[in-house]
């Protein structure tokens, strides 16, 4: 069920009430203006295309579990030169969804009240409100977390920057600007 929202420029709600065990394959795909909203929200040239293949299905009880690989061809400005760098994204996620107020949305603390986090293990459960979730946003956010902060066109080095060395600084006295105030 394709639904473009206004305030997310790449949409695709899924209805959870139609998701069973098995994983159901989805393939989506942004059109011509999805592809220039997503050019405007992550601030590069341009987005030349976005897929993804997902597999969606339910999750324990009454969670949902999305599953795929996003893949995007994107132009950046180089850092360096500011010329267009052609960026290919090809990245496999998942994430899993649990209705707000589930129990398995809460991160386990110690006696002290102090959250255990393991930096390698799996992500905390992102919670939904209502009926629906937003497939196409999760497909957005993961290509957007693998765009090169810094992109340099092949073969570019930055060399041009020289460091001073601060030989040439010299403390100014402190009374060196009384010094011509008496002049005039």
């Amino acid at each position: 069920m394709k639904n473009a929202r206004d305030d997310v420029p790449f949409s695709y709600q899924v209805k959870v009430g139609h998701i069973s065990a098995n994983p159901v394959e989805v393939h989506v795909e942004a059109d011509t203006s999805e592809l220039k909203a997503l050019a405007e929200t992550w601030n590069v040239v341009s987005v030349d295309d976005l897929s993804a293949d997902l597999q969606i299905a339910r999750w324990k009880r009454d969670g949902v579990r999305i599953k795929g690989r996003v893949q995007a061809k994107i132009v950046q400005s180089c850092v360096v030169t500011l010329e267009p760098v052609e960026s290919a994204i090809d990245e496999s996620f998942e994430q899993i969804f649990v209705p707000e107020g589930s129990k398995l949305a809460r991160q386990a603390g110690n006696d002290a009240g102090e959250m255990l986090l393991d930096p390698d293990g799996p992500d905390l459960p992102e919670t939904f409100v209502g009926d629906t979730i937003d497939a196409g946003e999760v497909v957005a956010e993961f290509a957007a977390l693998a765009i090169d902060p810094y992109p340099r066109k092949e073969g570019i080095e930055f060399d041009g920057h020289i460091e001073d060395s601060g030989e040439g600084d010299k403390k100014p006295s402190a009374f060196a600007a009384l010094k011509d105030w008496k002049k005039d």
